[in-house]
């Protein structure tokens, strides 16, 4: 059996993997003309850590992992507001979780990989076209493949949801943000190494990370109504958060110097279905979750282990392993974005009310019964 999967990122890794296990041929299409690095941090654990568990490459990631020593709340001009420490920060993300940069995610998925299946940069598909013996794609590169599955793990923006599915703006659901994350060249003198540091402010939020190895990540999410048509992320993020102080001028004048950045609106992907005979969403492109829920690349790896299952447990029989699949993993996907969908004030307060409030569960947590019972909770879970 051969599947060819459009995307090389954390979802098609992990599928290309898992199906590398249960003996099948794969091809990885990327548009990227090479890997990307960086990326935001993510706490990745739920069906994710079982998953990487079962494929065997939790302790890869473990390598990779961080901890974060210190969480640090500050105010606009920089003075601290509160701090969790990192016993507190483990009991918010409980045991069977690691903390990791969404780059060394992928590079962990790509040693595994590399050797296992032909990945071809710089190419995307332009035409998809199947019937009940195969699929087959056309490619930016000229050639034509046939396969038995045909796997759009292209993200947000996917191609193959859109030449298989129907366009884009049938399935974005605009949540009301922008995002910009890129990677520091060198690290903030008030961040101290191995910690994170954030405000909020009159919709806007900034966070710097510290995430071992000497590298440190910048984070800039904020309301869309603070955006202008046409700016790039430069002038963008110069011109909403020029006014504040503490590190970020510092960060602004280093975005020109980065290799790349990621910067888009936050949206979710809502889909009444993920497969369309032999054509299958996974990730982003099926659900998208949005940062907002943290649980993206969690999802993508557990769901990638799950298709795998039942593509195994069901030879031949790809209809019914795609409709197994999704019915095992749509509950637990829309729960999630159901969460994004509710929490997503929290992480751009629009005034101080509602940034206290916001910050009221992080400041209890701080408390020693408070933590207690919570790591206690996780225990038990």
């Amino acid at each position: 059996m051969r599947a060819v999967i459009i995307g090389a990122g954390i979802a098609g890794l992990a599928t290309a993997l898992r199906l590398h296990q249960i003996g099948w041929d794969t091809l990885i299409v990327e548009r990227a003309p090479q890997r990307r690095g960086g990326g935001y941090a993510v706490t990745f654990g739920g069906i994710g850590y079982d998953a990487a568990e079962r494929m065997g490459i939790l302790a890869d990631l473990r390598a990779k992992a961080f901890d974060t020593t210190e969480l640090v709340y500050h105010k606009p001009n920089g003075e601290r507001r509160f701090a969790l420490d990192r016993a507190t920060i483990a009991a918010t993300t409980g045991p069977r979780s690691v903390t990791i940069l969404r780059g060394d995610l992928e590079a962990v998925l790509y040693s595994k990989v590399g050797g296992r299946t032909e990945i071809r940069f710089g190419t995307t598909l332009t035409h998809v076209d199947q019937d009940d013996q195969a699929v087959r794609v056309s490619l930016t590169d000229g050639t034509v493949e046939e396969a038995d599955l045909l796997i759009g793990a292209d993200g947000l923006h996917s191609a193959t949801r859109a030449l298989a599915f129907g366009p884009e703006e049938d399935f974005l659901l605009d949540l009301g943000h922008k995002v910009a994350v890129f990677m520091l060249d060198r690290r903030p003198d008030t961040i101290a190494p191995g910690a994170t540091g954030t405000l909020s402010s009159n919709g806007r939020t900034a966070a710097f990370i510290s995430v071992g190895d000497g590298r440190n990540v910048a984070f800039f999410g904020y309301r869309a109504a603070h955006a202008r048509p046409g700016e790039d992320v430069t002038a963008q993020l110069g011109r909403v958060y020029g006014d504040l102080g503490w590190v970020i001028p510092e960060a602004l004048a280093a975005l020109p110097r980065t290799e790349s950045v990621y910067f888009d609106t936050i949206s979710q992907v809502v889909a009444p279905y993920w497969s369309s005979g032999r054509v299958v969403l996974l990730g982003d492109a099926a659900w998208c979750v949005t940062l907002f829920a943290g649980y993206g690349s969690a999802l993508a790896v557990g769901g990638a282990d799950r298709l795998g299952t039942e593509l195994a447990d069901r030879p031949g029989d790809i209809p019914a392993a795609l409709a197994a699949w999704e019915a095992a993993i749509r509950p637990e996907a829309e729960r999630k974005q159901k969460l994004g969908r509710r929490v997503k004030g929290v992480y751009a307060p629009a005034n101080s009310l509602l940034l206290w409030l916001s910050q009221l569960p992080l400041r209890l947590a701080t408390l020693p019964p408070v933590r207690r019972y919570m790591t206690r909770r996780f225990i038990k879970g």
